[in-house]
């Protein structure tokens, strides 16, 4: 019996002492753990082009379209208030005028890209050889059946 205790206090010493001299290898100068935690964020630097408040078309549309210019390239965003209809094959357009009909015609506009989502903030890039200044408008199109979900008018900032 008296073995048993006095092995059980052997193995409790090694153990507490153990992982003191763990804690003693292991400890660093609190401003050495201070640089470790240090991180670096890239300032990034955004410009609006243009905004505009979505419409209903044919489906409810709402939220805020911009364009901004961010370290150089040139994107359209939506706000995380946007919302529109689901629907087949739904794109994202930049059109001629400043109010989208329901039915667009080719010519008047330009597909950016098919939509990501039909709720929340999303982006999409603008490609630098499209001349912002011909388009008044955003819309989201149903190119199957020719169909103006919704648009927003786009005013300079």
């Amino acid at each position: 019996m008296k073995f048993n205790k006095i092995a059980g206090l052997g193995i409790a010493s090694i153990v507490l002492f153990g992982s003191f001299g763990q804690l003693a290898v292991n400890a660093q100068p609190a401003q050495a753990l201070k640089a470790k935690q240090t991180t670096i964020v890239a300032a990034k630097s955004e410009s609006v082009i243009s905004s505009g408040n979505f419409v209903k078309s044919e489906k409810a549309t709402t939220g805020k379209a911009k364009i901004v210019n961010m370290n150089g390239k040139r994107y359209l965003k939506f706000d995380k208030a946007f919302s529109t209809g689901n629907g087949p094959d739904v794109k994202v357009i930049l059109h001629k005028s400043s109010t989208v009909p329901g039915n667009i015609q080719e010519g008047n506009y330009i597909t950016l890209a098919k939509i990501q989502k039909f709720k929340g903030a999303q982006a999409y890039e603008i490609p630098d050889n499209v001349n912002l200044d011909e388009f008044k408008s955003v819309g989201i199109w149903c190119e199957e059946f020719n169909a103006t979900f919704g648009y927003a008018s786009l005013q300079k900032a």
